[in-house]
């Protein structure tokens, strides 16, 4: 499946039926008057977040999207009928955001969601509803009310709890493939992860979800490389593991020691905002196997001498120190993620003792 995280729709609501015009005029009945009956309602758009999907690829193909109009009303009274409602299926994680893209209309945030965005029009109403002492005969009726219209745009932020970063060939795909069910691509040169991969990740009887993001290089909030389009999917994670080669290069092939390759991605990360420079960020030393215990001593002491509040030292490869780490992560969790439930997470442990009475 392709993954698209951004897409431009329009939408609209259904306008509203008209009203009738209509009068009685039965054999046997001395009196008429007026039974035109009112319009029915337009159909409203409404977003619903459901789970399974982590793209907004349908979108390429449909962009246009219009709620059923209201029927006109009709004699005897009788109402038209309401026009259907349009739901519009998205990804939980879906932003709708209005045509400058500035300004968040809805947040769909968690699973079955469902959030009326444009509301259909009234319909209009039939002249017997116009009927009064001085106007016995009425033959005015309403046209219906014109439903509402707009281009908006979809932007897609997966929901993980967290998030890995990370220069380009950092081992993050060998990371995410080692702790989870992921099946990234894994290769000997950059950007060999061009989109988002979530991965569940299984440790000591909790679940958690893994995001991984193309790798970030100097000058990536300005484009460079892949940029920092990808930021938004950690935005909602709750803590940051952020993996060093122990022994990287640049795109040139030049060293890049522990402590610069630290400092662009926090720098890409202010650059970027949303608070994400301020997430707690673990940050770890990885491809261990190719280093002496000497060399990681020495780097781990730089790093922390830089501003790392703590280092971990593991390797994607053999799994040395993954186990450490994963405890540390655990401890940023609520007590039940998304994953372990489904209709929402838990943030404290519940201590109430269970009891058949309720």
């Amino acid at each position: 499946m392709h993954f698209l995280d951004q897409a431009k729709i329009f939408v609209r609501s259904g306008s509203g039926g008209g009203g009738a015009v209509s009068f009685r005029r039965e054999k046997y009945e001395e009196y008429g008057g007026p039974n035109g009956g009112n319009g029915g309602k337009g159909g409203d758009i409404i977003f619903e977040a459901v789970p399974g999907l982590n793209t907004l690829i349908d979108f390429r193909y449909t962009q246009h999207f219009k709620a059923q109009r209201g029927g006109g009303g009709a004699g005897s009274n009788r109402t038209g009928a309401g026009g259907e409602d349009l739901v519009i299926k998205v990804p939980v994680g879906t932003q709708i955001l209005d045509d400058t893209r500035e300004t968040v209309l809805l947040d769909m945030t968690y699973a079955g969601q469902r959030e009326v965005f444009l509301r259909g029009g009234d319909g209009g109403r039939g002249n017997a509803s116009y009927k009064s002492s001085t106007n016995r005969a009425p033959r005015q009726h309403g046209p219906g009310w014109p439903g509402e219209e707009m281009y908006v745009w979809l932007r897609l932020k997966l929901l993980a709890d967290v998030g890995l970063l990370g220069l380009p060939n950092a081992g993050k795909s060998t990371f995410i493939n080692a702790v989870s069910n992921t099946n990234a691509k894994v290769g000997a040169y950059a950007f060999t992860t061009l989109r988002p991969q979530l991965g569940v990740v299984r440790h000591k009887n909790r679940e958690f979800v893994l995001a991984d993001i193309p790798g970030l290089i100097a000058g990536a909030a300005e484009g460079a490389g892949i940029g920092d389009r990808f930021l938004g999917h950690v935005e909602r994670c709750r803590v940051l593991i952020h993996l060093i080669d122990i022994a990287g290069v640049d795109k040139d092939g030049k060293p890049v020691e522990p402590v610069e390759a630290m400092h662009i991605v926090e720098d890409e990360l202010e650059a970027y905002g949303a608070g994400l420079d301020e997430k707690a960020r673990l940050v770890v030393l990885n491809k261990i196997d190719q280093a002496d215990d000497e060399l990681v001593a020495a780097y781990r002491e730089e790093l922390l001498e830089a501003g790392a509040d703590e280092v971990f030292a593991i390797s994607g490869v053999s799994g040395a120190g993954i186990d450490k780490l994963l405890d540390a992560v655990i401890s940023y969790l609520p007590a039940a993620t998304i994953t372990e439930r489904p209709v929402g997470e838990r943030e404290e442990i519940d201590d109430t003792p269970w009891s058949p009475l309720g």
